[in-house]
């Protein structure tokens, strides 16, 4: 089995070899680098493509008919002319001037960046949403770089993973290029996870959805996954808009979407930039609305600002140079204009925005008192790839059930991620669901956390055949419920403990030729075992709370919060209104409450003062030492 992790690593630390070997910079590099994974991407589905067109293919003659490029439009796939395809360019001679080759042009190709500058061109040819925007740069490149990279991303290993590998590695690539060149050209990228949960919240079904600061395109691509996961068309079900002002990222964006075999319309440069335009003209008009704006703009010109409209609560503080001094409440205003009477946004936006006083604390008023804030998150430092700075998200909702009109969803998920590194954290797919549960039912949807339920079953029961220990192989085979988590988690520590018992014993027995090959398939076994564990907390971590599915606050976590004072009426709880109309988690959610140790805080801390004063004692005596030594020696 491939470990895709280790092959994402393994390409990404070869090519950026590579570049460090030549003399392009990171911006150079990046763009043509994507465009040659988009190439091998575009290749592997249009190989896959053409087996199936192939499988009903008429004949004539005995000959079966050559597919054509209209066969692939008619599946949502690119066709690729023969000089365009991966395979071709690898099969390529090291000395292209003797193939005797020819660009569209009918002009003489001399080098391997020619070919391939050509083959861009084909594909723009086949794609009007791509014309303009592939690389074109690779006789930037020596024939023998351009050549290894080709070699490079045509890693077989890729082929036996199988799925949307490619695609994955895409995103890869394009986050470690966000860590190297965030700061060039104002390129950003949204985390994956917080953009998996935005769409997760939203649940896009069909209709238009707008991404006024599109980026690089996630939020089409994780909302295209989740249509066509619910056995859908995204192409046929959804619209996607988008707006970027900075044309380098809007290529990355429709380069990303037909990597992921998406349409859509995108704007790039002045007229897209969405403080003084609404390019599309879709305010009132979007079912969908999903952003990961800039945040803390400032120098705005509030009066091109008002003359562009889409702010239905009134312009933010403006300054004595006529400039909105920070424009985190302009984009929470376009996001809320952009949608119609049924719509839903989501958004990642500043922390400092939940609480921010003056005039945007008017517009937040106004904005709870629509009744539509739907669910806010706060989440941890070290989300962001380039950036430590804690965010929240924001999600409205105007067609909210009467269950939940006129009530917010407070959730501090600050303590709930996992640690990739030491500057990135993330939800796992996992905790994504847990906090996704949450909100299910808050709506009052107990069939789609109960569904969640049978997912971590069946999880579980695909462990036992995998086990050692008869005693763990015994309890994974009779899961029958969610109240035998607990002695899943037992049973796999017993197993843990049993194999690091069983390995040493081997060990101390085995020949040394077979002692490697001994802890190996122990380490391997543990580490399987390890990450079933990790599963099985979370399944724990969510049903301690909620049990089989009922909705309840939990202290720390969640809590219910009513608009204003008059929503709650003589109900139980609290009303936004009352905390001042504050829109931060934890001025709701309180403090989780946490277990008493048994010990006395007074008495430890008089032992601690007390063992600081005779360290300290040491300390000088030390010192006093060191001098007379000193003295003796006449220094």
């Amino acid at each position: 089995m491939v470990n895709i992790r280790k092959l994402e690593t393994e390409l990404w630390d070869s090519a950026d070899l590579l570049r460090q070997g030549s003399k392009l910079t990171s911006n150079q590099y990046c763009m043509p680098v994507l465009g040659l994974i988009f190439l091998r991407y575009a290749y592997s589905r249009f190989k896959k493509v053409e087996e199936s067109i192939l499988k009903d293919r008429p004949s004539r003659g005995g000959r079966v008919l050559p597919v054509e490029a209209s066969d692939f439009v008619a599946k949502n796939a690119l066709f690729l002319p023969r000089e365009a395809q991966y395979a071709y360019l690898l099969t390529l001679p090291a000395d292209i001037p003797s193939a005797g080759l020819r660009n569209t042009e009918g002009n003489p190709m001399n080098s391997l960046g020619e070919v391939v500058n050509n083959a861009m061109t084909l594909i723009e040819a086949q794609s009007e949403q791509l014309r303009g925007v592939l690389p074109k740069s690779y006789t930037d490149f020596s024939d023998e770089l351009l050549s290894e990279l080709l070699r490079i991303f045509n890693n077989s290993a890729i082929d036996q993973v199988g799925g949307d590998v490619i695609g994955r590695i895409y995103e890869y690539f394009l986050n470690k290029f966000a860590k190297n060149i965030a700061q060039d050209d104002g390129v950003f990228f949204t985390p994956k996870s917080l953009v998996k949960m935005i769409v997760n919240v939203l649940e896009p079904k069909g209709g238009v959805l707008l991404d006024p600061a599109c980026g690089s395109g996630g939020m089409f691509i994780q909302s295209g996954d989740f249509v066509n996961s619910s056995g859908m068309n995204a192409n046929s079900a959804m619209t996607f808009y988008g707006q970027e002002k900075v044309e380098y990222n809007a290529q990355l964006c429709l380069m990303n979407m037909a990597v992921h075999g998406l349409t859509g319309v995108i704007k790039s440069g002045d007229e897209a930039n969405t403080f003084y335009h609404d390019a599309h003209n879709l305010q009132g008009c979007c079912d969908y609305v999903m952003a990961n704006p800039p945040f803390n703009v400032d120098k705005v010109k509030s009066e091109s600002c008002a003359s562009a409209g889409r702010l239905p609560f009134g312009l933010p503080s403006v300054n004595k140079n006529k400039e909105v001094g920070n424009a985190n409440y302009l984009w929470i205003s376009y996001f809320y204009a952009y949608l119609n009477e049924r719509g839903r946004a989501g958004f990642v936006m500043a922390s400092s925005a939940t609480d921010s006083q003056n005039r945007d604390k008017d517009i937040r008023e106004k904005l709870v008192r629509t009744g539509d804030v739907d669910v806010m998150i706060s989440v941890a430092n070290n989300f962001f790839y380039t950036k430590s700075l804690p965010c929240s998200l924001w999600f409205f909702d105007r067609g909210k059930t009467q269950a939940t009109r006129n009530r917010v969803l407070f959730i501090d998920a600050r303590n709930y991620y996992t640690v990739v590194d030491r500057t990135l954290n993330e939800w796992s797919e996992w905790q994504l669901k847990n906090l996704n549960a949450i909100v299910w039912l808050y709506r009052g949807e107990k069939a789609k956390y109960q569904a969640l339920l049978r997912e971590y079953l069946r999880y579980f029961r695909g462990l036992s055949e995998a086990l050692i220990g008869k005693q763990a192989k015994r309890v994974f085979s009779a899961i029958d419920g969610v109240e035998d988590f607990e002695d899943m988690k037992e049973a796999l520590l017993s197993e843990i403990e049993e194999e690091k018992r069983d390995c040493k014993e081997k060990l101390v027995k085995a020949e040394k030729k077979d002692r490697k090959h001994i802890q190996a398939f122990s380490d391997s076994y543990i580490e399987m075992l390890q990450r079933y564990l990790t599963v099985l907390n979370e399944a724990l971590w969510l049903t301690d709370k909620f049990g089989e599915g009922e909705y309840r606050d939990v202290p720390g976590l969640c809590r219910v919060a009513y608009t204003t004072r008059e929503a709650q009426g003589q109900a139980e709880g609290v009303s936004i209104e009352e905390k001042g109309w504050s829109l931060t988690p934890g001025a709701y959610v309180g403090v989780a409450p946490t277990a008493d140790d048994g010990v006395d805080f007074a008495a430890r801390m008089r032992e601690i003062h007390a063992e600081l004063l005779s360290l300290q004692a040491q300390s000088n005596d030390l010192m006093d030492t060191i001098s007379r030594n000193m003295e003796e020696m006449e220094l």
